[in-house]
């Protein structure tokens, strides 16, 4: 992890990302744990596609990591990105007492893999 200052652009673009509810949400799971791509279309209630679109974005950006196990993918947050602290930092601003947080936890480990 490097804490060096972030180019305007380099914000920008992280913060472009990252601001999409949905990523943000996406975040918000992975800060605290590896998660399989058919728990996120579970616990989301979106297709795999549109989840697997919105991970490709998150994983472009070097923000999260994918593993493959067998057939699966699963992502964590990647704590050696550029964009780690500022992620850390929005994280950490973020209420987990958010409705929709919480409505996708209650979905957590519904899905099959």
């Amino acid at each position: 992890m490097t804490n060096k200052p972030l180019s305007i652009t380099e914000l920008t673009t992280c913060l472009k990302v990252v601001g999409d509810p949905t990523r943000f949400l996406i975040l918000k799971f992975v800060e605290k744990k590896t998660y399989c791509v058919c728990e996120f279309v579970e616990m989301l209630q979106m297709s795999q596609p549109a989840v697997s679109q919105h991970l490709r974005k998150l994983k472009d950006l070097d923000i999260i990591k994918e593993e493959r196990r067998g057939q699966w993918r699963y992502f964590s947050i990647n704590k050696e990105s550029m964009y780690y602290s500022l992620i850390q930092e929005l994280l950490d601003q973020s209420n987990d007492g958010d409705e929709r947080y919480l409505q996708a936890l209650e979905r957590e480990g519904l899905a099959r893999c």
